[in-house]
């Protein structure tokens, strides 16, 4: 049994957390860490859980009892509370926060599996992806790989408002939300410097540029400019998921892309190519991405979506844990879309 710390359990990601850990096969809960709600039972905060776990928020963080802890704080916290605490060095950690995403002076290994998997398998410390820059990446990638990214791509991808945390904020209440659209941080989202960051990595004309930060936009592909993501986030009106497109304006023929992104992707476990036009309902509580790529004169027009709560965060972290303890890749994660 795989022992796990939960650290910021009282968030969405981390009810979200303990929910699929409390059906893993080879993972127990040791202790869920809180200290807000120390002593009150899971399931009075996540009320999704009453009758599946008596489990209760502990301020405690007895590190000496677990192999792995999840980070499930907000970013930049997770940088302060390292400096602040000492984790055994035997003890795995999964952090979902941004602040080791970037390469720097650190040994986190980027936990985007379909393209680091090996790393990941030898990591000690992982930093998992962000939900936009998953989708947005996912679309991408083959791309990439196949030097389409000559051209600025444009990206607009949706989000549902669990995106943004538990506390309450003025662009989440229900009646804000509700039956309305909005755009915010275009072009500037702080997902863009890891989005970067992989397409220089699997590009093969590997641009030295990169480590951005927010409205930084490095050039992508040697010496011939580059290009621009010109990425426009959206707030949706729904609770969970992210749709996004992506346009890569190209003249190379599209059976042998559509052919790429479905070799690209056949051994991913989670992330499928499909021939078929996509909808949110196919991923939404699931650990699954779909991607699908339209051609038109000039251009294709790539389609991706994920539950930005699973492959955007937790499930995504349950996967790089069984990987980083070479246990099969999908086990507690094989969770069924709603057919309706």
């Amino acid at each position: 049994m795989i022992k796990v710390g939960i650290l910021g359990a009282a968030g969405y990601t981390g009810g979200e957390l303990i929910r699929v850990l409390q059906n893993h096969p080879q993972a127990e809960i040791v202790f869920a860490n809180s200290e807000s709600n120390a002593g009150n039972q899971v399931s009075d905060v996540h009320e999704g859980l009453v009758g599946e776990t008596d489990l209760r928020f502990t301020a405690e963080m007895p590190f000496e009892q677990v192999d792995v802890v999840f980070f499930c704080f907000g970013h930049g916290k997770s940088e302060q509370f390292l400096k602040e605490h000492t984790i055994p060095e035997n003890v795995k950690v999964i952090d979902l926060a941004q602040d080791f995403r970037i390469k720097g002076d650190h040994d986190y290994v980027y936990g985007l599996p379909e393209i680091n998997k090996a790393e990941i398998a030898k990591a000690q410390h992982v930093a998992n992806p962000g939900c936009f820059a998953t989708a947005i990446q996912l679309a991408l990638l083959p791309a990439a790989q196949l030097s389409l990214l000559k051209k600025d791509v444009s990206v607009n991808a949706i989000t549902g408002s669990t995106g943004a945390g538990q506390k309450p904020c003025a662009t989440t209440h229900f009646s804000w939300r509700n039956n309305n659209l909005s755009i915010y941080k275009p072009f500037t989202h702080q997902h863009l410097a890891e989005i970067y960051q992989s397409l220089n990595q699997v590009a093969p004309s590997n641009s030295p540029k990169g480590g951005a930060k927010g409205t930084i936009h490095p050039p992508l592909g040697g010496t011939e400019g580059g290009c621009s993501v010109d990425f426009i986030p959206y707030r949706g009106d729904f609770a969970r998921g992210i749709f996004c497109t992506a346009v890569v304006k190209t003249e190379e023929n599209s059976s042998d892309i559509i052919a790429a992104y479905k070799t690209f992707y056949e051994k991913a476990a989670f992330t499928h190519y499909t021939d078929k036009s996509i909808d949110l309902k196919q991923v939404v509580n699931t650990n699954k991405a779909l991607v699908h790529v339209d051609a038109f004169e000039g251009k294709i027009l790539i389609t991706s979506a994920i539950d930005n709560l699973l492959k955007g965060a937790v499930g995504q972290a349950v996967q790089n844990m069984n990987i980083m303890f070479g246990i099969d890749e999908t086990a507690g994660l094989r969770l069924k879309a709603s057919a309706f």
